[in-house]
């Protein structure tokens, strides 16, 4: 909210929507509630078209269309990966719990799930588009 003299001019902020794909609404419902709380907290900023001071572009995807939030807790990685390519909307397209203690590098199979959930956030978000929702 601005003032101008003595009249408030409010702006209400539109939020984009956020889908989910795959398992990964359910995957993050197992977290435990202090790594919700803040992944949950990136995505409402990503909806606000901002982006969260933890959140990184994922290496391999050309910019910052892809963001990744790695977060740690209790001993354990857990992390959200998400595209704000789209400007109408957020994907949310893998999100996990990083087992490997021996490298901080994304595991290949998680890569891969993460290729493959962008090409259909691309397709899903065409549709969406088109169809004015």
């Amino acid at each position: 909210m601005r003032r101008y003299g003595k009249r408030a001019i409010i702006r209400k902020q539109t939020t984009k929507p956020l889908f989910w794909l795959g398992s990964s609404r359910k995957d993050l419902r197992g977290f435990p509630e202090p790594v919700k709380d803040i992944i949950g907290h990136a995505l409402f900023i990503a909806q606000l078209g901002r982006k969260h001071e933890d959140a990184k572009p994922l290496r391999g995807y050309g910019g910052a269309g892809v963001l990744e939030l790695v977060e740690d807790f209790d001993g354990d990685t857990y992390r959200a990966v998400y595209t704000v390519k789209f400007t109408d909307a957020v994907y949310v397209l893998h999100v996990f719990q990083k087992k490997s203690k021996k490298a901080i590098k994304t595991p290949q199979k998680d890569l891969d799930l993460i290729k493959e959930r962008l090409r259909r956030a691309e397709q899903d978000h065409a549709i969406w588009s088109k169809s004015g929702e």
